[in-house]
């Protein structure tokens, strides 16, 4: 028997189907005609005999692979009017949260990354990978911090933990960082992180990263080339180094940001794309904080900060979207929600809905390593049902009216009312 049914809801090609879900994964897909609406039965209430333990009546919403967030700061999260940045400008950002550090307490990072994650879980969001900040600053707070939403919140979502190493991360002065970061992979942090870029030698912090992944085993995802210089391009020497190297033990490559290749010209992305594609780096484009904060000294039309998403596309490069920073000095608004970044996909990378949508769910379960996800029969249920007709509707409108499984069981779900006076003549 199931153990939930989502009745009547439109499958991503059109048909309508009930669909059953058993043992954490799609049973059946029963496309007969919809029957009456029944009510729904609620999780732990008596269902009829035969029927799954739980039913909800989906007509009007339509079922998707739910989408997950390839990079977020949840120890970040919320602390727009907490921490203002004037700059406006990513350096300003920096100083003004770093400045803060004194401020935090594991208490007030923990509260307000569960609060995150939660509209995240809310929005569909069935997996998150965080970044999280380890420095001589901060020391290991905010690990213990997301270490503890992380066991809190395993029922909901899978959360992975990337160990964000502050700089310097090379030469003596870099020793506290380096030692840092290994005391956080000591304490379960799942991914081997940092931001090369910022270093005074960001090619010795690339392999420091690379050699610390390749020994534990981890994946490793670095913040690539945040900036608009075209004579920086670290992506270029990441890719070189994974293809020489071949990294043994490292169970996957990610690059995020990468905003340089952007404004690199036609003949130098194709390069550089073929080499990330032919290394299996997966690049996560942040469409939202690299508008917001790239090219802010700009007063004639300026770059768009995004990464060359057609030409990694046109490689067969693995390109995911993701958030990134939420309502914080990085980025002062975002919802927490992948349909908004999918949109923003749709208008700044002038992708298709259909590939904005992958962006934000399959592409982002294959850069974090998670089994892939379909509505079909076996796959996992890692589902969200959106009140809409079509993708490009659900993107446009993001409604939210959602129902979300995780596992095989849902996690969330958001109904509203909308009301409007009887007569307005």
């Amino acid at each position: 028997m199931a153990d939930l049914l989502l009745r009547s809801v439109t499958l991503p090609d059109g048909s309508r189907a009930d669909v059953r879900i058993a043992d954490g994964r799609i049973a059946a897909l029963e496309h007969a005609a919809p029957a009456a609406p029944a009510a729904p039965v609620r999780s732990g209430e008596t269902a009829a005999p035969g029927e799954p333990a739980e039913v909800h009546d989906l007509d009007g919403y339509l079922l998707l692979p739910a989408p997950a967030e390839p990079h977020a700061h949840l120890d970040k999260a919320l602390t727009a009017d907490l921490v203002p940045n004037p700059q406006g400008d990513l350096a300003g950002a920096i100083e003004q949260w770093m400045a803060r550090y004194p401020e935090r307490t594991v208490a007030e990072i923990t509260g307000r990354a569960r609060r995150a994650a939660l509209a995240g879980v809310a929005n569909g969001a069935t997996a998150i990978r965080t970044h999280v900040d380890i420095n001589d600053g901060i020391g290991l707070q905010a690990v213990e911090a997301l270490l503890a939403v992380k066991e809190e919140l395993a029922p909901l979502l899978d959360l992975q933990l990337v160990g964000l190493v502050g700089r310097p991360v090379t030469g003596p002065e870099g020793r506290p960082n380096r030692d840092l970061l290994l005391a956080g992979l000591d304490a379960g942090v799942d991914v081997v992180g940092g931001c090369p870029h910022l270093d005074a030698d960001p090619q010795a912090a690339t392999d420091f990263c690379l050699e610390v992944a390749a020994e534990r085993g981890l994946p490793l995802d670095l913040h690539m080339d945040e900036h608009l210089r075209p004579a920086a391009l670290d992506l270029e020497y990441l890719a070189r180094r994974v293809l020489a190297l071949g990294v043994t033990g490292v169970t996957g490559v990610t690059a995020s940001h990468c905003c340089s290749l952007g404004v690199q010209d036609v003949p130098t992305q194709r390069r550089v794309a073929e080499a990330v594609a032919a290394a299996g780096i997966s690049v996560v484009t942040l469409p939202q904080t690299n508008l917001y904060l790239q090219a802010r000294d700009e007063r004639r039309s300026p770059a768009r900060g995004l990464t060359a998403v057609a030409s990694l596309l046109e490689a067969g490069a693995n390109v995911a979207g993701g958030a990134d920073n939420l309502q914080d000095p990085f980025n002062t608004v975002g919802r927490a929600d992948p349909l908004e970044t999918a949109s923003l996909l749709v208008m700044a990378a002038h992708l298709g809905a259909e590939q904005a949508y992958r962006a934000v769910s399959g592409a982002v379960r294959h850069a974090l390593g998670l089994a892939p996800v379909a509505v079909e029969v076996g796959a996992p249920a890692e589902l969200l049902a959106v009140r809409a007709g079509t993708v490009r509707e659900a993107i446009a409108f993001a409604p939210a009216d959602r129902v979300v499984t995780h596992r095989g069981r849902v996690v969330a779900s958001t109904t509203t009312t909308t009301t409007f006076p009887r007569s307005w003549a």
